[in-house]
C-alpha cells in the first residue's frame, strides 16, 4: 500500500473520532501514513474498548495523540490547541481537519407526552453540530498550525433538505454546517485551505439509532439505493482520504454525495 502521507510531517485533526465515521477515517488515514490526533468525549467505562481501536491505529507506525476533552468548549480547545502547538514545533503542520462530531437534540416540536424542542435546544445543537466547525478552523489558522494545502472536511446528511421526525434542531445544525462550509473555502482560499462536506448514506451508526423511526430509515434506504446496501463508515473514510491527496486540490466548497446513488431517487 503506498504510504503518500508517510515522513511529511502531516497530522489529521478528527473532532469525534472515537467511533463511526471519525474513527473509520482515522484508521483509513493513517494507513496511507498520516499522523493522527483525536479529540473524543466518552465516559470511562468505554475507555477499554477505545483504547484498543487507538492501538489498531498506533500500529500502522504513525504518531498518535488523543485528548478526552469536550471540543465544544473554548478553554478546552484553547488546551487541546497549546498541547498541538508544543508537540508539533515549527515542521508539524495539520493537512486534514475532519469535523464528526455528534452532540444535539432529537426532540419532537410537538407531543403531548414528550419533551418537545425550544430555542435552547436548536443553539445547543446548531453550535456543537455546525458553529463548532468554524471555531476550530478559525482557532487553528490563529494558532498557525495548519499545512500549505490544508482540507477541512466535514458531514453531513440528508437531512440537510428533507424533513425527518424529531431531526428539526440537527437539520438546522446541517445546513448551518454546509453554509459555513461554503464561506470557510471562499474566505480561508487565499491560505490555501480547502473546505468541502461530505453528505454521507444512511450509515448504521449509534447516531443513527438514536433517531426516532431509525429501522424505517434503514428499511427504506436498502430499497431505494440502487447499490442496496447501506453506506458504511469505510466508504466516507474513503472519500475523506481522496479529498486529502494532493490531486483534489481544486475541490472546495461543496457537499459531495457519498452513497452510492442513494439521493438519486
Amino acid at each position: 500500500m503506498t504510504k503518500e502521507f508517510q515522513n511529511k510531517n502531516q497530522w489529521a485533526l478528527i473532532l469525534g473520532g472515537s467511533s463511526g465515521l471519525g474513527l473509520a477515517t482515522a484508521k483509513k488515514l493513517a494507513k496511507h501514513g498520516m499522523n493522527i490526533c483525536i479529540v473524543h468525549r466518552n465516559p470511562r467505562m468505554q475507555e477499554d474498548e477505545i483504547q484498543a481501536e487507538f492501538e489498531t491505529i498506533k500500529q500502522q507506525g504513525v504518531s498518535f495523540k488523543s485528548f478526552n476533552t469536550d471540543a465544544f468548549k473554548p478553554e478546552k480547545r484553547t488546551a487541546v490547541i497549546e498541547a498541538l502547538k508544543s508537540e508539533f514545533g515549527s515542521q508539524h503542520k495539520i493537512k486534514t481537519l475532519v469535523h464528526s462530531v455528534a452532540k444535539g437534540n432529537l426532540k419532537p416540536m410537538v407531543s403531548k407526552d414528550k419533551p418537545v424542542l425550544k430555542h435552547d435546544d436548536f443553539a445547543l445543537t446548531i453550535n456543537a453540530m455546525g458553529i463548532s466547525l468554524y471555531d476550530w478552523t478559525k482557532a487553528l489558522f490563529d494558532a498557525n498550525l495548519f499545512a500549505e494545502d490544508t482540507r477541512i472536511i466535514s458531514f453531513t446528511s440528508e437531512g440537510n433538505s428533507k424533513a425527518w421526525q424529531n431531526y428539526a434542531a440537527v437539520s438546522a445544525a446541517k445546513v448551518t454546517l454546509e453554509a459555513i462550509t461554503r464561506n470557510i473555502a471562499l474566505e480561508f482560499a487565499p491560505f490555501g485551505i480547502k473546505a468541502n462536506c461530505i453528505q454521507a448514506g444512511v450509515t448504521d451508526t449509534a447516531s443513527l439509532r438514536m433517531i426516532a423511526g431509525s429501522e424505517k430509515i434503514i428499511e427504506h434506504s436498502l430499497i431505494r439505493n440502487p447499490n442496496k446496501r447501506l453506506t458504511l463508515p469505510e466508504d466516507v473514510a474513503n472519500a475523506v482520504y481522496l479529498l486529502s491527496k494532493d490531486e483534489a486540490a481544486w475541490i472546495t466548497g461543496t457537499v459531495i454525495p457519498v452513497d452510492g446513488g442513494e439521493h438519486l431517487s
